[in-house]
């Protein structure tokens, strides 16, 4: 065997094992997204947080972009927060910019909600990192950034 089949085998072994470790990242991920949704409404759909998420992390919205953001349609995106508003967690506001249309925030409550059921699943984060040195933390954050795309600082 030539040294660079030997090299092209050893990388895609290496390939196949990278997946192998996303694939579980992000399964175990979707995991914890469902399990802080229950916390946050168990008579919610987790669709549902996602939305709450997303007012959470960006802010005030209109349902188009929170469609278009979310990778939803938007009579799934109108439905949820049909739901989401009527148990008080977000408000639908007419737009200071236009008169016309309508903005979307979470409601004081739906901010608490949301802060609840995200410390549970941060929780498990910081404890798969309690005993990683700084250096390492900062290392693994670097090839995060390096890998997704957003090769600064």
């Amino acid at each position: 065997m030539k040294d660079s089949e030997i090299k092209n085998e050893s990388r895609g072994k290496l390939e196949i094992e990278l997946g192998e470790q996303l694939n579980a990242l992000i399964s175990a991920a979707h995991a914890l997204n469902v399990r802080a949704a229950a916390k946050f409404d168990s008579s919610l759909q987790p669709a549902a947080f996602h939305i709450v998420r997303w007012l959470y992390s960006y802010g005030p919205t209109n349902a188009a972009t929170l469609a278009e953001s979310t990778a939803m349609d938007r009579s799934s995106v109108s439905r949820l927060v049909k739901q989401l508003q009527s148990l008080g967690y977000v408000n639908r506001e007419v737009s200071p910019n236009d008169g016309r249309g309508i903005v979307l925030s979470l409601t004081e409550f739906g901010q608490a909600k949301t802060i609840e059921a995200l410390k549970e699943k941060e929780s498990v984060y910081y404890e798969r990192l309690s005993d990683w040195k700084d250096a390492e933390l900062n290392v693994f954050i670097q090839m995060l950034r390096h890998f997704n795309g957003f090769n600064r600082r």
